[in-house]
């Protein structure tokens, strides 16, 4: 039984960023360009000022030395995380469900939300999705504008019943110009401005989802967002 829990142990750390690279650079062709400027650009820099203000002393040119192998390691971990991210969305952006995979697995702890829609089109699977944050309530259409705004206005009408002179925010999720990327509605989200504190935020969540006991909608079909999750270094 020992022997076959050993054999079942999830990949090291190195394997599991190895992994990570090797599935970006299938997508992303800039990936290796951007990782070996990322990395060898500050370790260029410790060298240079190593050599510049080391003063003949070996323990001060390792140490500036070291310090940019270090910096170099950290920031191009940051940047592969960054494209691993930004692939495992443009994946499966365009999908039903695929919102729904960014809330349950991208938004910081500050948030309150749901992968499965607050309304839904079982025809179409247009689905509307709501997220309560301390900017206050912010619903995200996935699917064709032109047939989620009625869903977004009913929305809206339905929450401020709830919550009135709550600010309720629309995001728009697609590939137009005037619509939100979906690797970068963690983001939008982030720049909204805040209007609640935390403790308000749980309150007005805890109200929404009260009221709508009983009325959660299914997931769209085409895509369980427990399943997607942006693969990041560890």
């Amino acid at each position: 039984m020992a022997d076959k829990k050993k054999t079942e142990k999830e990949p090291g750390r190195i394997k599991q960023l190895w992994q990570v690279f090797n599935l970006t650079r299938k997508t992303d062709k800039a990936l290796v360009p951007f990782l070996l400027l990322t990395f060898l650009a500050p370790l260029g820099v410790g060298i240079a000022v190593a050599l510049l203000f080391n003063n003949g002393s070996v323990l001060t040119l390792v140490l500036y030395i070291t310090t940019g192998l270090l910096l170099s390691v950290l920031l191009s971990l940051i940047v592969l995380g960054q494209r691993a991210e930004r692939t495992a969305y443009k994946e499966i952006s365009g999908k039903p469900g695929a919102v729904g995979a960014v809330l349950r697995s991208a938004l910081r702890r500050t948030w309150q939300a749901s992968e499965f829609p607050v309304a839904v089109n079982p025809r179409t699977q247009e689905a509307v999705y709501r997220a309560v944050g301390k900017p206050g309530v912010v619903l995200i259409a996935e699917g064709s504008p032109s047939k989620t705004k009625k869903m977004l206005e009913d929305e809206r009408r339905a929450v401020l019943r709830a919550v009135p002179e709550i600010s309720v925010h629309f995001i728009q999720v697609g590939t137009d110009p005037n619509e939100t990327p979906l690797y970068k509605l963690n983001k939008k989200m982030r720049s909204l401005k805040h209007t609640l504190r935390k403790a308000e935020v749980l309150a007005v969540s805890h109200r929404l989802t009260s009221l709508s006991k009983g009325n959660s909608m299914p997931i769209p079909k085409g895509m369980d967002p427990s399943k997607v999750r942006a693969p990041k270094p560890r």
